[in-house]
């Protein structure tokens, strides 16, 4: 929901970024590699009980890393494979904080983390087959930027799940309800996309036989 808005804020000095990144022979999927790198780390730090704040450094500093890849694309060449390893990297990543922080206290956090984890696979679900079914019909969007595959709006977007992200780093014990909260959201959002394809998507017989 918010992610268009941030665009306009963030992609700035992404793009400076990225054009310096650039300049000294960075490659756009080596910043990505990078990121999730970071990301895995404060993953890690979550599971094995680090102070929650620690762990959001790396996250933090792998969300921006995931920003600058699509600059460092931007000022050298941009490929397809490219937009498939960051969106695959993207995901690999979502998955692992809920993991985590099953693994950081089972008891408190298995029932709620798993419920979180099915909630983002059926959300990823609804929009990556958007994605496959707007390409397939040579849609197109710039709403959250220059992206390499059809990015479908919904409540839940990038900015409210790094939002969510940084509560549960900052105050760890909220996870078992937050996640229940957010990933009741991401069911809404998921529904609200499989409505918005059924509009735009469905082709009505144009008569009988």
């Amino acid at each position: 929901m918010l992610d268009g808005v941030m665009r306009r804020w963030i992609d700035p000095p992404l793009n400076r970024g990225g054009h310096w990144l650039a300049a000294r022979g960075a490659t756009a999927d080596g910043v990505t590699l990078v990121g999730l790198g970071f990301g895995l780390l404060g993953a890690v730090l979550l599971a094995v009980g680090m102070p929650g704040w620690l762990a959001l450094v790396p996250l933090l500093i792998g969300r921006v890393m995931d920003g600058l890849d699509g600059a460092v694309a931007r000022a050298t060449f941009k490929t397809d494979f490219g937009g498939y390893f960051d969106i695959f990297c993207d995901f690999v990543f979502y998955a692992a904080i809920p993991l985590a922080f099953v693994l950081r206290d089972p008891g408190q956090n298995a029932v709620a983390g798993a419920f979180l984890l099915a909630a983002f696979y059926i959300n990823a679900a609804s929009f990556l087959g958007y994605a496959i079914i707007a390409a397939k019909r040579r849609m197109s969007t710039t709403q959250q930027g220059e992206k390499s595959l059809y990015y479908a709006v919904g409540l839940l977007e990038g900015t409210e799940t790094i939002a969510f992200f940084t509560l549960l780093c900052l105050v760890p014990s909220v996870f078992p309800a937050a996640a229940l909260v957010f990933g009741g959201l991401c069911l809404v959002t998921a529904s609200a996309r499989v409505v918005l394809g059924r509009r735009a998507f469905y082709d009505a017989p144009s008569g009988r036989d």
